[in-house]
């Protein structure tokens, strides 16, 4: 019999799993805690194992975790590394295998030896689901009256979502955490703060991580979103002022990769058009965290405070529409490797987002605070356009479209043929 769950919401990321399981002998569902994993695998599943319940046992003999009716869960499997690999020779087992298990995961496996990493990558075996916190749309704040889909195929029609600066800002210092949604944005910033607490005192004093410098680090992160800040600029951001040196370049990319390893931040690289030079292009990664609650809450603002400060709401809503572009992008079916990316050059011609599909096509989107700046975003956009088209011998194809995502606004609407202004909560896959 299916698990019954009471009140689960529905997650974009259901058709994948639906469509992976058809496909692949395994899967698994990667993303930070809290963001809704176990809930998502369980409705798709038929019973469950818990490693974190069972550890003894299943460091003892992983394959005791195999055991129950497919699909079956297996819940934080990087606790036992080695279940990795006995899943995978399972599904070699026998030919044809699909949807036997669904590994669910918080992080990537944490080991001091390398030995214990899984020997093989799984390629073909089990097929990888990335989730992140809700989507507005997800969380019944988006009308989804605009579909990123749709607007690839060239559909369109204006609509109309009025959302004023308090709303915006409510939204935003909410978050997406399942459990936060029907919250306060008050009271929804004590769940962001607690994770980062936890993450700082638990997960990072586990890896020999200290507290104080990840609560730098994380500090220097949140002030710098999506910005390609160097590593050398977070060290000097994490510079305890009663210290006598400032932290490596080492050590700040040993912090960084714990962080990637727990889905607390995500990189988007930098995007280079085919035949074009990377030579004059920014393509380090801007980094931001995974959901804008969390930089809310490092930076010890609340919804007042956002509200006095706008250029940092700025900041906070940047990062709130890449998390819902990157859910959205994740949703297509003709998903790339890397599906968000964003554009700048040395001149300083810059687009906040590209989707890219698999196919090739792609979309630019400027991210605006409200309408009243749809005009910039628009002329920037038309500049990029411009600049990597113009020249047929460069060979880079038009966009498939171009889009102004706005904050503080009221209309879904075509400014000119292919490029258009969006609310964001108007938005979904």
């Amino acid at each position: 019999m299916p698990i019954e769950l009471e009140g689960y919401l529905p997650r974009l990321v259901d058709a994948k799993v639906e469509r992976y399981l058809r496909i692949f002998g395994a899967i698994e569902i990667a993303g930070t805690k809290w963001c809704g994993k176990t809930w998502c695998a369980l409705k798709h599943a038929q019973s469950v194992s818990y490693v974190d319940e069972n550890l003894m046992l299943a460091t003892d003999d992983p394959t005791a975790m195999l055991a129950g009716e497919r699909p079956h869960v297996i819940d934080e499997w990087q606790r036992v590394p080695a279940i990795w690999d006995v899943v995978r020779h399972e599904v070699d087992k026998s030919r044809g295998t699909r949807g036997a298990f669904i590994l669910t995961g918080s992080s990537s496996p944490l080991v001091k030896d390398e030995a214990e990493l899984p020997q093989h990558s799984g390629a073909g075996r089990i097929g990888r689901v990335r989730m992140r916190p809700m989507s507005l749309f997800e969380s019944g704040d988006s009308s989804g009256k605009v579909s990123l889909a749709g607007l690839f195929r060239g559909e369109f029609e204006s609509t109309r979502t009025k959302t004023d600066a308090r709303e915006l800002v409510e939204l935003a210092a909410r978050g997406g955490w399942p459990e936060a949604i029907d919250l306060s944005a008050r009271d929804a910033q004590e769940i962001a703060r607690e994770y980062l607490r936890l993450f700082r005192t638990v997960t990072a004093s586990s890896q020999g991580k200290g507290p104080e410098l990840m609560r730098r680090v994380l500090f220097s992160l949140a002030r710098n979103a999506g910005q390609a800040a160097t590593y050398k600029t977070l060290a000097a951001d994490a510079t305890d002022p009663s210290a006598e040196a400032v932290p490596s370049v080492q050590t700040v990319s040993a912090y960084l990769d714990l962080l990637r390893a727990s889905y607390l931040i995500d990189e988007v690289p930098g995007w280079v058009p085919p035949a074009r030079s990377a030579k004059r292009l920014n393509t380090k990664p801007k980094r931001y965290l995974a959901d804008p609650s969390l930089v809310v809450a490092q930076l010890a603002l609340l919804p007042e405070g956002l509200m006095a400060d706008w250029q940092t709401f700025g900041l906070v809503f940047e990062n709130l529409c890449v998390r819902d572009l990157e859910i959205y992008a994740e949703a297509q079916e003709l998903c790339g490797d890397v599906p968000v990316r964003y554009y700048r050059d040395a001149t300083g011609l810059e687009a906040d987002a590209i989707v890219e599909l698999a196919d090739g096509r792609w979309a630019a989107f400027e991210v605006k605070t409200s309408e009243a700046k749809v005009p910039d975003g628009v002329a920037s956009l038309k500049r990029l356009r411009e600049k990597l088209c113009e020249n047929k011998a460069a060979r880079v194809r038009p966009p498939e479209f171009m889009a102004v995502i706005t904050g503080v606004s009221e209309y879904a609407y075509r400014v000119e043929d292919g490029i258009y202004a969006i609310p964001i909560r108007t938005l979904t896959a």
